[in-house]
Order: C-alpha cells, then structure tokens, then sequence
C-alpha cells in the first residue's frame, strides 16, 4: 500500500532495500519502522542526497537516531503521508 501511495505522488521512483543501490540518488526515503538503521549506510553511498526518514511517531529513539545518523528530515508517519512530494522536495 505504501508503494502504492509515493507513486501516486512521486514521480520517478525506485524502490529497493538494499542501500548500496542509492548511490547517486537525489533523495532517498527511508521507512524507519522497516528499515531503522539504513541512514548510515544511505548517507555514506549518496553523500549529497537528501534523506527524508519517516516511521511511526511512538518510536522518539528511531525518529532520534535518524536526525543523529544523517537525516535531512525526520518525520512522523502520518505526517509524511499526508503530503509525500512535500517531504521529499524540502
């Protein structure tokens, strides 16, 4: 359903779990909930990407840890997907 939703409003998007594979990206979305200590390896493959980091808003020490590791923008859930191409243009 995710999936579903950021394509509807992003175009020109790729998905991938792997974070080898956003070398070169311009923006890189990270689900915290799925993926809670990717920042620091997205940040170090694509040193000049923005990384907005979503996950739920119960989580402070993941949403926390994010800012910490390299997230240009940390961002509850709900508030994410309320606007998607918002949170990733900046």
């Amino acid at each position: 359903m995710d999936r579903s939703r950021l394509s509807a409003a992003i175009a020109d998007l790729t998905f991938t779990r792997d974070p080898q594979d956003c070398a070169g990206a311009d923006v890189v979305v990270v689900d915290l909930a799925r993926h809670a200590f990717a920042v620091t390896s997205v940040r170090a493959v694509a040193p000049d990407a923005r990384i907005v980091a979503f996950g739920p808003h119960v989580e402070d020490a993941a949403l926390a840890r994010a800012k910490v590791d390299g997230a240009d923008l940390v961002i509850a859930r709900s508030a994410f997907f309320r606007d998607p191409a918002s949170a990733v243009t900046g």
